[in-house]
């Protein structure tokens, strides 16, 4: 019983939510340790018999081995998940997960680039075919603010370079719109006429915008290391992570006066307190530079 609601539960994730590979991998490790304690440790054989008393047992549980308010956040979220479609399947008649106060997280606020490191970033001049493909890409993720995955999924179709847009899909799927200014454009047709043909020669089908040396699509590791290889080269000091674009686009268009809500929607944030992190970044960033600057500060 205990095993059998969880698979259909993984199952209704995958082919009715169609969540992400990685949001799936997510719920299924925290929910396959709680259904290890409640099993083992509270002694139920059925869904229907745990309380709240026992999902409070388990995340005390988690709490004694280390684990961090974040992680704790989150499986909170996964069990509540799961409780509610326990409750709409008719596997059981009450939620326990309710009331339960979500542990507080850590804020932490994105690192972000100055304008004067992402032109550092951005300004490369090689002529050879993957100096060409990393100028492309580097402009378009700054000029988009998309995730990782959704830059290494675009495929050539989803650009519309006349418009001046692209088609993204992000987390769950869901589809977006996206604007992309002219310096981005210039680069990806760039990359298009004189180095991708060039790339995909041994691979003449592939779909992939961005590939590799061999002509296949590029992988979220392999963006990883080059972002970081091309920081070194450029000498910028900051710790650089893949999503580091992404916040410094984000936070730029803020500090320049866009809208909140517009911001939400190019991320692709479903909740827009996700976006309003970057609000704080920039009243972080205008308390510096008035410390820095006021003469009686």
């Amino acid at each position: 019983m205990i095993k059998n609601a969880l698979e259909d539960f993984f199952h209704y994730l995958q082919i009715e939510k169609g969540l992400a590979d990685n949001t799936l991998q997510s719920y299924r490790h925290d929910l396959l340790l709680y259904a290890t304690y409640i099993s083992e440790k509270a002694n139920k054989k059925d869904w229907n018999l745990v309380v709240r008393h026992d999902i409070i047992g388990h995340l005390q549980n988690l709490k004694d081995q280390g684990k961090s308010a974040a992680t704790l956040a989150r499986t909170l979220s996964s069990i509540r998940t799961f409780h509610h479609f326990l409750v709409h399947d008719g596997v059981s008649d009450n939620d326990p997960s309710h009331h339960i106060e979500t542990p507080k997280k850590a804020r932490n606020l994105p690192g972000i680039l100055s304008s004067a490191d992402v032109e550092a970033l951005l300004n490369i001049t090689g002529k050879k075919p993957l100096d060409i493909r990393n100028k492309a890409m580097l402009e378009l993720m700054y000029a988009t603010g998309l995730r990782v995955s959704e830059l290494t999924a675009l495929n050539v179709a989803d650009l519309h370079l006349t418009m001046g847009f692209l088609r993204c899909f992000g987390k769950g799927a869901k589809e977006r719109i996206i604007p992309i200014g002219d310096s981005a454009i210039d680069a990806v047709e760039v990359y298009l006429q004189q180095s991708r043909y060039k790339l995909i020669k041994r691979n003449k089908t592939e779909n992939a915008l961005f590939v590799n040396q061999h002509g296949k699509r590029l992988t979220r590791q392999g963006f990883w290391k080059l972002i970081k290889k091309i920081a070194v080269d450029k000498q910028i000091k900051k710790e650089i992570t893949p999503h580091t674009l992404r916040h410094s686009f984000a936070t730029h268009l803020l500090e320049n006066g866009a809208d909140l809500r517009a911001v939400q929607e190019m991320l692709g944030h479903s909740d827009i307190s996700t976006t309003q992190i970057y609000t704080h970044v920039t009243k972080n960033r205008m308390k510096e530079v008035y410390q820095q600057f006021h003469p009686r500060a």
